[in-house]
């Protein structure tokens, strides 16, 4: 059992969860996730480590409500204990002075950016970081990453905070403006798809870090398997990180879908 130690609201559907989890803390690198398992016979999420306090032994995670899942997750409370969390999986972040790097936060995407944020900057990277939501209110966990960055741009849709314009357009703001030698991408599947299309275009270096249906978290099942450069690779074992122009969004955004009628029932009964 993993108690719940702290919990703050950044919005109405996204919750962060400070959780004691101490091997995993001492263990995680940036770019690491956990599986969670909310209650004995529920199903299995995917969810990266924000940060960890090794001295404390907790972990951090920012959870948006989306399914059955992640909402009763989102509905616990300090003392509460969430039945399983496994971890540290995945292969972490390749940190190494690049240069000037662009890292783009979309939504709860911003959460696991941070950690990619700051082991970039102790490299000794020049590091922009372009968070972007629909309003100034899904803007989250700014000023962390004003600590590790050089600059920090803000874009949302309907431009009530920082710029009007989407992740894309701060990105090739800063891309027109100076030399860039590697890009980050981190949020919703159609962001990180038009970010590697635009990044693309101007033939800059793009990471992505994906978040697909998962079950087990070890290469065992294959439910989280995508295609990349034309060969099936597996999230949890071979990423969560891989070249974004290499990878199949618009096949990864179909698989993302599978469940979601299912979902939809599911949260239904919960709402009754």
């Amino acid at each position: 059992m993993n108690k719940i130690v702290s919990k703050e609201n950044f919005s109405e559907n996204v919750v962060k969860l400070v959780v004691e989890a101490p091997l995993i803390a001492k263990a995680r690198k940036a770019g690491h996730f956990v599986i969670v398992r909310v209650w004995e016979k529920g199903e299995r999420i995917p969810l990266t480590i924000a940060s960890a306090d090794e001295k404390a032994g907790t972990i951090t995670l920012v959870v948006q409500k989306v399914g059955v899942t992640s909402t009763k997750l989102c509905e616990m409370n300090v003392g509460d204990e969430i039945t399983d969390i496994v971890g540290p999986l995945g292969k972490a972040t390749h940190i190494e002075k690049f240069g000037t790097v662009v890292c783009a936060g979309g939504g709860v995407g911003v959460a696991p950016l941070l950690p990619i944020v700051e082991a970039l900057k102790k490299a000794g990277n020049r590091v922009i970081t372009v968070l972007a939501a629909r309003t100034k209110d899904l803007i989250i966990m700014e000023s962390q990453m004003r600590q590790f960055s050089d600059e920090v741009v803000i874009m949302t849709d309907d431009g009530s905070y920082g710029k009007k314009g989407l992740v894309t357009n701060g990105v090739e703001e800063v891309i027109n403006r100076e030399k860039v030698d590697m890009c980050v991408t981190i949020g919703p599947a159609i962001m990180m798809k038009f970010v590697s299309l635009l990044t693309k275009k101007y033939e800059l270096p793009t990471i992505a870090s994906l978040n697909t249906i998962m079950v087990d978290g070890t290469g065992m099942c294959g439910a989280c398997r995508i295609t990349v450069g034309g060969k099936t690779k597996f999230v949890c074992v071979d990423g969560p990180e891989f070249d974004a122009h290499q990878v199949d969004f618009d096949e990864m955004l179909m698989r993302m879908g599978a469940y979601r009628e299912e979902e939809k029932a599911d949260l239904y009964k919960i709402g009754k």
